[in-house]
């Protein structure tokens, strides 16, 4: 189901100024979706037009069925919104707080109440909902803003940088939480990062920007595909990996350094001719036994390479994609 949905979106602060958002259209639907971005990118523009809080310079979109338009009232009332700046007032409980923006999105005083403990106790804030949030830690406070943008039920949870200032222990509850929420609870989620490495491990789908442009908009298990390559790592004598490069190389391999480790190229899958596996041409299109057992080949030869050197093979794997591999291959230098 498709719960965003932008058609040529753009957003310019000025007539001389680069746009901060560049006719973007994109979907987004069910499930985590991880949007991606250096500062910068125009991920906090986009949500706060997706709110109906900015107007776009041009272009439209629709949240929920509702226009952003006119209809942005509508749409906050369904939606919860994380923001990523510090916004909580410290000379106030938790628990108040929270109750307060329950009811603030129409909810009866006895409904707020309950509402507001059950989602202290989802976001792991029950024993301390009684204390003021100015005395709350990084993480405290990140949670207490994550469970106002719950506490009145919302169709669809916007999160800008959940994870922003959190050391790493906080950081992997805040990414469990988004992760529960929208495959548990059954809640989309449009999350923002400028870390890639998060949005790999949560997201369902991926929407990468890069000043005000869409690079790419997939599913997470596109970008992190098998990419065909294998890395190998060695260890030995100072000059182990470039022996065993020089090696792989002399049995018709390609392959190069890659800081610690030796990057291989795949073999070809058809017409095996030599002791490698090697062939003259290769089918474009292989299936998948075939490119099992060209991989399966390729195993061997460096296993071989390894043992008649004399270096310890300390692992061969498969290369898969990253998100940031996005930006190294398709935004300019």
């Amino acid at each position: 189901m498709t719960v965003i949905q932008t058609r040529s979106l753009t957003k310019r602060f000025s007539s001389s100024a680069p746009a901060a958002l560049n006719e973007l259209s994109i979907e987004v639907g069910d499930g985590v979706t991880g949007l991606v971005g250096a500062n910068g990118a125009g991920k906090s523009t986009l949500i706060k037009i997706l709110l109906g809080l900015l107007a776009p310079t041009s272009g439209g979109a629709t949240v929920l069925g509702h226009d952003i338009g006119g209809q942005g009232e509508a749409i906050r009332s369904v939606v919860g919104y994380m923001p990523e700046h510090d916004c909580l007032p410290p000379d106030m409980r938790c628990i108040d707080f929270v109750v307060h923006m329950g009811r603030m999105s129409g909810l009866p005083p006895a409904p707020a109440r309950e509402r507001a403990a059950d989602v202290l106790r989802h976001v792991g804030l029950a024993e301390e909902r009684y204390r003021l949030m100015g005395g709350y830690s990084t993480g405290m406070k990140q949670r207490a803003k994550l469970a106002q943008a719950l506490v009145h039920d919302p169709q669809l949870v916007m999160l800008d940088e959940p994870t922003n200032g959190l050391d790493p222990a906080a950081r992997d509850d805040m990414l469990a939480l988004v992760q529960r929420i929208g495959h548990d609870f059954g809640i989309p989620v449009l999350v923002t990062s400028h870390l890639l490495g998060e949005l790999e491990r949560i997201s369902d789908h991926v929407v990468v920007l890069d000043a005000g442009d869409l690079l790419r908009s997939e599913a997470t298990r596109t970008f992190l595909a098998d990419t065909g390559l294998v890395l190998v790592e060695v260890l030995g004598e100072t000059d182990a990996q470039t022996r065993m490069g020089e090696a792989l190389a002399a049995r018709g391999l390609s392959c190069r350094p890659r800081g610690t480790l030796i990057e291989i190229d795949p073999i070809p899958t058809e017409g095996a001719g030599d002791d490698t596996g090697n062939a003259a041409t290769a089918d474009p299109m292989p299936d998948p036994e075939a490119a099992a057992r060209a991989h399966d080949r390729l195993r061997d030869v460096v296993r071989d390479t390894a043992a008649e050197l004399g270096v310890g093979l300390v692992r061969v794997q498969p290369q898969t994609g990253r998100l940031e591999d996005v930006f190294r291959d398709e935004v300019p230098a």
